[in-house]
């Protein structure tokens, strides 16, 4: 994944976006902080970056507007221009299309996509799956080059209309409908997933597995076996919170516990 077994993948958690209750008025301020932000992880030895917007609460469910395409595409091609490791691109709640067409546009190298397989509930409402949809949009944009990886069994949704489906199954559906590599989460930001379904992904797909939630200093070498890429966000911020800016010290610990 990215050219080494192991890859790390830290977040950028851009500002509120234009249209979004917490935006700030200063769009420019906001592209700028996220390069630098991109610039540091990949100064220290990150495999790669993943920009999300998760300031835009309360999220919209499925369909943002063409003003976050739009701010998303500018802020991920200013990270191209300037940061040479792989970019992912995630667009709050399950706005997979709207990340895709960012993607396309940037020269973005993945997406992360929520509920790509199976319905679940979150605080946005009722979200489908949209696998079908998804990759005909794909395969329309000609942005087959980009990876889509997608979650199974979510951070803060319910999944009690699937409680009969076990992750692995859920892993095994994503799979047979193309996903180039599957999520496993804790229940919540910060959180982290439990060893058991990590195992059972692993057991029942061929496909890379990241790990989406959870991952610190302290626990990196007891995960580390279980999957291919480390998404990590929270543990890298000051204070370990998720809307602070990244924290050198934080990260050169971490990546010493995982052996870089």
């Amino acid at each position: 994944m990215f050219g080494t077994d192991k890859a790390v993948i830290g977040m950028v958690h851009v500002g509120a976006l234009p249209g979004t209750p917490l935006y700030s008025g200063d769009f420019p301020a906001l592209v700028k902080k996220a390069v630098e932000e991109a610039l540091l992880y990949h100064s220290l030895g990150i495999n790669a970056v993943m920009i999300e917007n998760m300031h835009d609460v309360p999220y919209l469910n499925r369909t943002v507007g063409e003003e976050i395409t739009a701010a998303m595409t500018r802020i991920a091609s200013e990270i191209k221009n300037n940061v040479d490791i792989p970019l992912g691109v995630q667009i709050l709640a399950g706005a997979n299309k709207s990340a895709l067409a960012v993607a396309k546009a940037s020269g973005a190298e993945f997406i992360r996509a929520e509920g790509f397989v199976f319905a679940h509930v979150a605080d946005e409402g009722i979200m489908n799956s949209d696998a079908g949809e998804l990759l005909r949009f794909r395969k329309t944009i000609d942005a087959e080059n980009v990876l889509i990886f997608t979650d199974v069994k979510k951070k803060h949704s319910s999944h009690s209309v699937t409680e009969d489906v076990s992750i692995g199954e859920m892993a095994a559906a994503a799979e047979f409908f193309l996903s180039d590599g599957i999520i496993v989460t804790g229940k919540a930001t910060g959180e982290h997933a439990e060893i058991e379904e990590l195992q059972a992904v692993t057991k029942t797909v061929a496909l890379p597995v990241l790990i989406g939630s959870g991952l610190t200093a302290e626990n990196i070498t007891q995960y580390k076996e279980f999957a291919d890429g480390f998404i990590v966000g929270s543990y890298f911020k000051k204070e370990g919170k998720w809307f602070n800016p990244p924290d050198p010290d934080r990260i050169e610990k971490f990546l010493q516990k995982f052996g870089v």
